[in-house]
């Protein structure tokens, strides 16, 4: 690991006392021209004691906020101690996590992985536009079906063809055949540039898309592409569980990552995270916003430094070594309740280097559902699958007694299954 290591509990706070004391600070000093301040003391007491000894809510308090990107150019310099705790985030991530190369990245903390994942699919089109004159009508999506709505809510923003890719029911792998067919009705309707989303834990079942499918054909027929890693739910479990994963920026086809840090890494919700290869980025500049320092390639604008703090206060309290051993322990409890299901012959869907467990709808009951909160792939209209997701808070005593009430839900079935 380049960037990232274990740090005590005393050098983490002095670290973002630091980065703070870097910032403006808005109760001492003179900034007149700024829309902004520290949050409302009325409401949040800056005073209170245990801000001493807590950085990431101290940092809440302060309200830093991290427009722009601090990968590239310059940034509000008002900022800059927490600018440079965001930097630190993303070189663990981009380098220790997706071995990318030192300064071979841009990227930032975003407010989820769906502002992550239509990032990417704007910064593709303005890409295939800028560079090779393209218009909307010429690019199209390609992503599975079992890939996340952002992806179509992108399109829908965008106005860009989105291609949904079927998988097989069982193993959720893209049927390759369909693929082409897809990519080859695609290439006769006039597209000649494709936005490859690329799953790396799917929501629903923790699937790991292949990249190499897509390639492969679209190479084969001479199309033009881009592919975006999403790991909104993998990213921060599959690199462990895998150490062969080739899901990083180590090949040359893969141009860009999503992250969800609210998810696996347990950060507040909001916390995404998108990294690209240099040279994309500027694809997406608001040259009209004059006032900011810096160049705008973002798009929220305005964000919070408080979630870069969370992030960086999380990877540098565990370190390598801890979040592997964190992983491993998550992974062992996974493997258990999947032993389980086998011996109850139940059947589900599970890769198996991720933490997700889906099983098929026809053997779990309503009563199941709501006692232990399972989520179906369709809340509304015919549901084939429920998924169990090991968290950290999940614990195999909550899983023995889910097996428990299940073996008693499948006996009470097979019996009145033998009456009839």
């Amino acid at each position: 690991m380049l960037y990232w290591k274990k740090l005590s509990q005393k050098e983490r706070q002095t670290r973002i006392e630091s980065a703070l004391e870097e910032n403006v600070n808005f109760t001492l000093d003179t900034s007149l021209g700024y829309p902004a301040s520290k949050l409302d003391s009325k409401v949040y007491n800056e005073e209170v004691s245990f801000l001493a000894d807590a950085p990431t809510l101290k940092t809440y308090v302060a309200n830093p906020n991290h427009i722009g990107c601090h990968t590239l150019g310059a940034s509000e310099k008002a900022f800059k101690g927490t600018q440079e705790i965001e930097r630190e985030v993303l070189d663990v991530l981009a380098v220790d996590f997706f071995k990318a190369k030192p300064k071979s990245y841009d990227g930032y903390i975003s407010p989820g992985g769906t502002e992550a994942n239509i990032q990417a699919i704007w910064m593709y089109r303005n890409y295939f536009s800028y560079k090779m004159g393209a218009n909307p009508y010429d690019i199209a999506i390609l992503a599975s079906e079992d890939t996340h709505y952002s992806v179509p809510k992108a399109a829908n923003i965008l106005m860009l063809d989105l291609l949904k890719v079927p998988v097989d029911f069982h193993t959720r792998e893209i049927d390759t055949f369909q693929l082409e067919n897809i990519i080859l009705k695609a290439k006769k309707r006039g597209k000649k540039y494709f936005i490859v989303i690329s799953n790396v834990g799917t929501t629903m079942f923790g699937s790991i898309d292949n990249p190499n499918d897509y390639i492969q054909i679209l190479e084969e027929h001479n199309l033009i592409y881009k592919i975006h890693l999403d790991g909104a739910y993998g990213g921060f479990i599959y690199p462990f569980s895998n150490e062969h994963s080739e899901l990083n920026f180590e090949n040359p086809k893969i141009s860009s990552i999503t992250i969800d840090a609210h998810k696996m890494l347990q950060a507040p919700y909001g916390t995404g995270i998108f990294l690209c290869r240099k040279g994309l980025i500027e694809n997406v500049l608001t040259k009209e916003a004059e006032y900011v320092e810096g160049m705008d390639l973002t798009l929220c604008g305005s964000r919070s430094g408080s979630n870069a703090v969370a992030v960086w206060m999380i990877l540098f309290t565990y370190g390598p070594f801890g979040w592997s051993e964190k992983v491993r322990i998550l992974q062992m409890r996974t493997q258990w309740l999947c032993d389980e299901l086998d011996k109850l012959k139940v059947a589900y869907f599970r890769d198996p280097f991720m933490n997700i467990v889906t099983i098929q709808a026809q053997y779990i009951n309503e009563k199941l559902v709501k006692k232990f909160d399972l989520v179906p792939q369709k809340h509304n209209g015919d549901n084939s699958w429920y998924k169990i997701v090991i968290m950290d808070h999940v614990e195999v005593d909550h899983l023995s007694t889910f097996i428990t009430d299940l073996k008693a839900s499948l006996y009470v079935e097979k019996n009145i299954t033998d009456e009839v």
